[in-house]
């Protein structure tokens, strides 16, 4: 089982990430690598992003609306 982040731009494409990830093996060790560097991936062009476990998306979040939180 991998866990992996897609990162989009704000309309919508798939942009490279401004911090590379790692590969994750458990939900909470991607969740917690996304909390360490939203700042930067928003910085670097990210505004949303989405988790899958493998191939299976299971939710997606905007980052410009963490930054307003």
């Amino acid at each position: 089982m991998a866990w992996t982040w897609r990162f989009e731009a704000a309309d919508g494409s798939e942009t490279s990430p401004a911090v590379e990830p790692e590969e994750f093996t458990t939900q909470g060790d991607a969740e917690s690598w996304i909390g360490e560097v939203w700042k930067e991936l928003l910085d670097g062009g990210a505004e949303r992003v989405t988790l899958f476990e493998d191939s299976t998306e299971i939710y997606r979040m905007s980052l410009s609306a963490a930054a307003e939180a």
